[in-house]
C-alpha cells in the first residue's frame, strides 16, 4: 500500500499568497518551454441533466510531479467539484489528492500574470478588467505582483457586482480601483486588458485598443464561444498557453480563423517559448500582444505540488491508502 495525502480546500487555502503561485507557475511554463509534456483539456458534455466533465494533464519533470484536474460542473446539483490528483514523476506513486476549488482562481490568475509579465510593457500601470467574479479577483491580485498598478477600471454587466468588486479591491490594493459603465470605458487608455467572463460573444471592440496594449483572455475555453473579436486577433501578437488549443477550444482564434481574418501562421507560439527565449516577447512599445489563457494542467500541477509540499511540512491533511496494481490486480 502507498500513502497518499488528502488535502481539503480549507487545508490549503492559506498556504500561499499570489506571488507564490506566480513563481511556481512561471517555473512550470519554463519547463513546458523546455519540453515538459502537457495536453489541452478534454471536455465531455451531457444534455440531461445538463453538465460537463473535464480532464487535463501535465508532467513537470524538474518539479518531480505530474497530474492535473478532473472536475464536473452543472448536472443535478448545478455546482462544480474540482479534484486534483498529484503523482510523483519518477516513481509514478500517488502523492496527494487535493480539493482544487480554493486554489483555482489563484493558479489561473498566476498563469495570466506570467503572460502579462512577459508580454506587457514594462511601464504598464493601468489595467482594465472585464468581469467581477472569483476569476477576475484572482487575475487582479496576481497581476498586481508583476506590475506596479496605479489605476484599475472594472466593468461587468451588473452594476452592483462591478461596484462591489471595485470597492473590495480598492481596499486590498495600492491601486485606485473604480467601476465603469461599459467595456469601452474600461479599456480606454488601459495598458493591460483582462477578460474574465462567461460571455459567449466578444466583450469589447478590438478597434478601441490603444497601440501597446496587452490583452489576457482567460474566461472561455469553448470552440463556439469567444471573449475577443476577430479584429483584436488581427491586430495583436497571439500567444497561447498550449498551442494545441488553437484547434480544440480557443474559441476566439477558431472563430477568427473561420472568418478568414487569421490563419494558423498567426499563432505566434506558446508562453513557454517566450520564457525560454525561443521566441522574443514584446518587440515594440506599440505592439498589441495577446495571451490566450484557457487553462492547462501546467499551472494546476505547479500549484498543487507547491501546496502539497507546504501542507506536508505543516502536518496538514490525512493519508489515504492506494494499492499498487501489482497487488490489487492479483489480490496478493
Amino acid at each position: 500500500m502507498t500513502d497518499c495525502l488528502f488535502l481539503g480546500s480549507d487545508e490549503v487555502a492559506d498556504l500561499a499568497d499570489p506571488s507564490d503561485y506566480v513563481d511556481a507557475v512561471r517555473d512550470a511554463y519554463r519547463q513546458r518551454g523546455e519540453g515538459a509534456p502537457a495536453e489541452p483539456r478534454t471536455k465531455l458534455t451531457n444534455e440531461e441533466p445538463p453538465g460537463m466533465f473535464t480532464t487535463y494533464a501535465a508532467v513537470l519533470p524538474e518539479t518531480g510531479a505530474m497530474g492535473g484536474y478532473m472536475y464536473s460542473a452543472g448536472f443535478g446539483e448545478r455546482d462544480a467539484w474540482f479534484m486534483t490528483p498529484l503523482f510523483d514523476a519518477e516513481s509514478g506513486e500517488p502523492l496527494a489528492l487535493l480539493d482544487g476549488a480554493s486554489m483555482n482562481p489563484f493558479k489561473t490568475g498566476a498563469a495570466g500574470a506570467v503572460g502579462t509579465d512577459v508580454l506587457a510593457r514594462r511601464d504598464a500601470s493601468s489595467l482594465a478588467i472585464i468581469g467581477s467574479g472569483a476569476q477576475a479577483r484572482g487575475q487582479l491580485h496576481a497581476i498586481a505582483t508583476v506590475r506596479d498598478l496605479e489605476t484599475v477600471w472594472v466593468y461587468s454587466p451588473t452594476k452592483e457586482h462591478r461596484e462591489g468588486f471595485a470597492g473590495e479591491m480598492n481596499k486590498r490594493l495600492d491601486a485606485s480601483v473604480a467601476a465603469v459603465a461599459s467595456s469601452a470605458a474600461a479599456i480606454e487608455d488601459a495598458d493591460i486588458v483582462v477578460t474574465a467572463t462567461n460571455a459567449s460573444e466578444p466583450v469589447f471592440d478590438g478597434d478601441h485598443l490603444e497601440p501597446g496594449t496587452h490583452v489576457t483572455a482567460m474566461g472561455q475555453y469553448d470552440p463556439e464561444k469567444r471573449e475577443l473579436d476577430a479584429r483584436t486577433l488581427e491586430r495583436g501578437t497571439y500567444v497561447l498557453d498550449l498551442e494545441a488549443r488553437a484547434d480544440t477550444d480557443a474559441g476566439s482564434f477558431i472563430q477568427a480563423k473561420a472568418d478568414g481574418v487569421v490563419d494558423d501562421g498567426d499563432v505566434y507560439g506558446e508562453l513557454g517559448d517566450v520564457l525560454v527565449n525561443r521566441l522574443p516577447g514584446r518587440e515594440s512599445d506599440a505592439e498589441i500582444t495577446i495571451f490566450d489563457s484557457g487553462g492547462t494542467a501546467i499551472e494546476t500541477v505547479a500549484a498543487a505540488h507547491m501546496l502539497y509540499e507546504r501542507a506536508a511540512d505543516e502536518g496538514r491533511g490525512h493519508t489515504i491508502d492506494f494499492a499498487p496494481a501489482s497487488d490489487a490486480l492479483t489480490g496478493e
